[in-house]
């Protein structure tokens, strides 16, 4: 017996959050660099923050020793916390998300900063977020699986899948939406650009995004918030 709610779990960086500013930021400090958004999407995996082959053999120095990769997660941590800021629209969009009384909000997030989840609650509030009419915030290691996660989401709220929702920029939570019967809005201006994930992660092009407003204008016509 499926509960009468709806259900939509928000993705945190490179969907409403510019974290590869924050992250470009972070490097900056510790003289290093990433290169520009393109070229960072262009990038799998750890590849993405050691930079192309431009940056790495800099990068690479600077983060040998664990003290400098230590520093640098402080950096980043201090940055999310009191300077990095939301895409345009999303604050807005949150919180009318939030108001709505039949619906679920929620996030799930791999932040890599120190105590992801109460970094994400001091960025989103200095970014006028209500954080606290969010009915989940759950950091998720990387060795879980978040197909897993939002299986087990929907399962204990009950929530219909054709009444759930996911946003995301990235394969896997891509995967996850699908995976457990949720419509994903998927965009392309965070960690994947719009060629990789139609064409290599096989992202239908009708369900990306390419700017904020967009996926605001979508996500707020799809679950009927005038």
């Amino acid at each position: 017996m499926f509960d009468q709610h709806r259900l939509i779990i928000l993705d945190a960086d490179g969907t409403t959050i510019d974290a590869f500013e924050a992250i470009n930021m972070a490097f900056s400090a510790h003289n290093m660099d990433i290169g520009d958004i393109q070229r960072f999407q262009g990038r799998r995996k750890i590849f993405k923050y050691i930079g192309g082959l431009k940056e790495l053999p800099k990068n690479l120095r600077k983060q040998l020793k664990e003290k400098q990769r230590t520093d640098l997660i402080v950096t980043l941590t201090e940055i999310y916390r009191e300077q990095a800021r939301l895409f345009e629209g999303m604050g807005g969009m949150i919180n009318r998300l939030i108001a709505q009384p039949d619906l679920k909000v929620g996030m799930i997030t791999r932040n890599i900063t120190h105590e992801p989840e109460k970094t994400l609650r001091k960025l989103y509030l200095r970014n006028g977020v209500d954080v606290t009419g969010l009915d989940f915030l759950i950091h998720l290691p990387l060795r879980k699986q978040k197909l897993t996660a939002f299986q087990a989401i929907r399962e204990s709220l009950q929530i219909n899948p054709a009444r759930a929702y996911a946003t995301g920029d990235e394969k896997c939570d891509y995967v996850a939406a699908v995976g457990s019967g949720m419509h994903p809005f998927m965009v392309s201006f965070g960690f994947e650009s719009y060629q990789r994930l139609t064409r290599k992660i096989g992202v239908p092009a009708a369900l990306i995004s390419r700017q904020p407003l967009e996926l605001k204008q979508r996500v707020l016509h799809a679950l009927d918030i005038t």
